[in-house]
């Protein structure tokens, strides 16, 4: 049950103090104990350019932007023109009297002008200070986390400077008390709170709770986030940290690492992926375990780097030529992304192959409040088969499993009934062998050397196949959320969960029950599962951010079930609740088995 469900939306260019406004914002909102949500939709270029940042905060659960504004602020004209025809009556608009003309709102908006000059005197980049000081007095936020939050943002800056923001901000709270009236709700507060986390700071330390101590990447959005956390607490926690000069090189050296043991990372986007596919490919083949996050971003070639979408899911089936085993996982949150990561490094080690993850921009970017007792760093550490001189220092490895220190002895690529092999970090007594890319034997001896050997040939493809025979029963398959008997099942993978769920909800309020399925573990596929669910649906929707439908498509090549009706957006931004809603309202109708939703926030 929710006291109060409202969101604030702050619009302007580059370079006027957005993201900073969003960041306090969001820290008042967490410290009050309550979940949020913030999505950002910004340009690529460093000034100029419109953005909006939308933060939607509750005492009950928050898994999407939403689909309504309660305050605006517009810092320019065109955010005003932008976004002034979406506010609904209950709402407000709070804005630069001196530069801003609203134009024509809606009936019951409440807009409010105000005297920036005279609150910010010479500082003309504070009006956002100002309205946000503003907007929390209409919320009933005191005004002394609001003080303390600026305090924080500004501390780099010097006490002048903290001193002067902390005045504007109470400038314009004073204002509003005295001219403005207030929201008909009080902005809730929860007993405990919050922090605040991005899912590139979940990802970055989900590796630290797996044990991750080499990690490398070349900058490119929406992943640079990842980069730098690590390379921010590189030293407090003991973590090489590299930037290399492209995503080959990349991949290169985090199965270098990996190689001699040492648990590695890296983290790209679609096009940066495009280019480590070949050494992906190479981990497959020396049974190398790495693991690697996609933040999937609108394609293809460069496409749109600040936006997101879901449309790499068929590169990474396809990473890397020939087959051989990984282990491919979409996580559907932030907390979501800091728990698997370390999951996915205990199977990839178990199994020696790559663990690769599908994020993308929209929960990788995004923000959301978050229990600090649920960032477990504690995780189970599980390395497999692994060899090391003493030991792997956690009693999961083998020290010298064929009982001496004959290199004759060890085979690196043993034909095992499971299909993994005992790997022995390079350097240890009585365990050499060869690591090569081309085929090769059990001792690692290349097989094209031999003129061929299709006999060997066929048994090493069908070893290392073998390895994912049992991957299934280590992870958890996907469960019905809703009524089990509702007409309407939405199907949906990765960062659509929370949006589903939303829209499940809207459309309970009006009397159309619906389900969801939503897939977390891509590669090994829960076919019987899935197939199993679904065929107890009279009406099977798949949602997704693509245009070409690539998770429905997946879906049949594994199960031989055809969804009846799909819904997909690829304009760069996210669904809305109302988005999905429309769309099943619309497909039960019978007018279309496609709803392809318009954006109507015009970002």
């Amino acid at each position: 049950m929710h006291t109060a469900d409202f969101a604030v939306g702050i619009g302007g260019e580059n370079g006027q103090g957005i993201a900073s406004t969003g960041d306090i914002l969001a820290r008042i909102f967490a410290r009050r104990g309550l979940n949020l949500n913030a999505y950002n939709a910004y340009q690529s270029i460093i000034r100029g350019g419109h953005t909006f940042l939308t933060i939607r905060a509750s005492d009950g659960p928050v898994g999407s932007m939403g689909d309504k504004l309660d305050a605006l602020i517009p810092l320019n004209q065109d955010s005003m023109d932008r976004h002034l025809k979406l506010m609904g009556a209950g709402s407000c608009v709070v804005y630069d009297a001196d530069k801003l003309k609203p134009g024509q709102a809606a009936t019951g908006v409440q807009l409010c002008p105000m005297p920036m000059k005279q609150i910010c005197g010479a500082n003309k980049l504070a009006a956002n200070t100002a309205a946000l000081g503003a907007v929390l007095q209409m919320l009933g936020i005191e005004s002394e986390p609001l003080e303390a939050a600026i305090a924080k943002q500004f501390k780099k800056k010097g006490d002048a400077v903290v001193a002067e923001n902390v005045g504007i901000a109470r400038g314009g709270y004073d204002y509003a008390a005295q001219n403005f009236k207030p929201f008909s709700f009080k902005a809730p507060k929860a007993a405990k709170p919050k922090g605040i986390i991005t899912g590139n700071a979940a990802t970055a330390m989900g590796g630290v709770a797996a044990g991750v101590k080499f990690y490398a990447a070349y900058p490119m959005s929406p992943s640079t986030g990842v980069l730098m956390w690590m390379a921010s607490h590189a030293r407090q926690l003991g973590i090489l940290v590299r930037q290399v000069e492209d995503e080959i090189g990349v991949m290169n050296m985090v199965i270098g690492a990996a190689h001699t043991g040492c648990r590695a990372m890296c983290a790209t986007s679609g096009g940066g992926f495009a280019l480590m596919t070949e050494a992906v490919g190479m981990a497959g083949m020396i049974e190398t375990p790495v693991v690697c996050v996609d933040v999937q971003r609108a394609g293809p070639a460069t496409g749109v780097p600040t936006k997101t979408e879901q449309g790499d899911l068929w590169q990474l089936l396809g990473a890397g030529q020939g087959d051989y085993p990984k282990i491919i996982v979409a996580p559907a949150s932030q907390l979501d992304l800091f728990h698997t990561i370390p999951e996915l490094f205990n199977l990839a080690d178990k199994y020696q192959c790559p663990g690769l993850v599908l994020a993308d921009l929209l929960i990788s970017e995004g923000t959301c409040s978050v229990d600090p007792d649920d960032l477990d760093f504690e995780k189970k550490i599980e390395r497999g088969e692994i060899i090391f001189p003493n030991g792997n220092g956690n009693g999961n490895g083998s020290e010298n499993p064929f009982g001496g220190f004959n290199d004759n002895a060890y085979l690196r690529y043993r034909n095992t009934d499971s299909g993994i092999s005992p790997r022995a970090v390079p350097g240890l007594p009585g365990h050499l062998f060869v690591a090569a890319t081309d085929e090769h034997d059990e001792d690692g001896t290349l097989i094209s050397d031999e003129f061929t050997n299709p006999t060997k040939r066929r048994m090493m493809v069908e070893k290392r196949a073998r390895k994912m025979e049992t991957v299934l029963s280590q992870i958890a398959p996907p469960k019905l959320y809703g009524p089990e008997d509702a007409p309407v099942t939405l199907v949906g993978w990765g960062s659509t969960q929370g949006v589903i769920r939303e829209a499940i909800d809207k459309l309970a309020d009006e009397g159309i029950a619906a389900n969801k399925l939503q897939i977390k573990w891509i590669v090994p596929f829960h076919a019987e599962e899935v197939t199993r669910i679904l065929k107890k649906s009279k009406r099977v929707i798949v949602v997704e951010n693509n245009f070409t439908g690539q998770f429905a498509r997946y879906l049949r090549s594994e199960t031989g079930f055809t969804a009846h009706g799909h819904i997909r957006k690829y304009d760069g931004e996210p669904f809305m609740p109302h988005h999905i809603v429309n769309a099943v309202k619309e497909q039960l109708a019978g007018k279309t088995t496609l709803s392809v939703p318009v954006h109507e926030i015009q970002v």
